[in-house]
């Protein structure tokens, strides 16, 4: 009997360290934005890989796979370190914006319509303005609080779901809402700055 592709594929344990290293290092990192954090979730996906090999049907490269593993480890820590990180406190991130949320009523907690942040637009069949984008945005969410960057990672990159978000970081729906609003307007300004306007500017 023939054998399919994705049952020819093997793991290769040994190797993971120095072909998926650095990948999954840099995934981690984005997200818990603290070196030894990081390191520390990279050790635990590669353990748990270890121990879970006979899982791996060969559906998806071995990284696809370690960083499903990843996934799942970042968000453990998250649930670990809710309390120390305290998510549902805004009182450490408020400024000005805070005028733009409508205060009171079903709707408190959500953006005034006349406040509402555009849509970013990039030209999909452009590949050099999608990869100046992307460099600029991850710059910029290196530059956020680093509360606001993790909703905004977990919601817009990795489109996890309102509740998942709310019951992982022990989060208000209503904070949660006013959290991504700030990103999301926060990142805005900053593409504005260093990359709309800079490029204006070279013309």
């Amino acid at each position: 009997m023939t054998k399919s592709k994705s049952q020819e594929r093997k793991l290769d344990p040994e190797r993971w360290l120095e072909l998926y290293g650095d990948i999954l290092f840099r995934y981690s990192i984005k997200y818990v934005r603290d070196s030894m954090a990081a390191e520390d979730l990279v050790q635990e996906t590669l353990l748990a890989g270890l121990k879970s090999q006979g899982s791996f049907a060969g559906h998806s490269t071995e990284q696809t796979w370690l960083i499903g593993i990843l996934k799942n480890k970042i968000m453990d820590h998250f649930r670990r370190s809710k309390r120390e990180i305290s998510f549902d406190a805004l009182d450490a991130i408020s400024d000005k914006m805070d005028e733009d949320f409508i205060e009171t009523g079903p709707d408190k907690g959500t953006w005034k319509a006349t406040r509402r942040p555009a849509e970013w637009m990039i030209d999909a069949n452009d590949p050099l303005e999608q990869k100046e984008f992307w460099y600029h945005l991850n710059s910029c969410i290196e530059e956020l609080d680093k509360k606001l960057a993790i909703v905004f990672v977990l919601r817009e990159l990795e489109e996890l779901d309102f509740k998942n978000i709310c019951n992982t970081l022990a989060i208000s729906h209503t904070n949660l809402r006013v959290m991504l609003y700030r990103a999301r307007k926060r990142l805005r300004l900053c593409l504005e700055k260093n990359w709309i306007e800079a490029e204006t500017d070279k013309i």
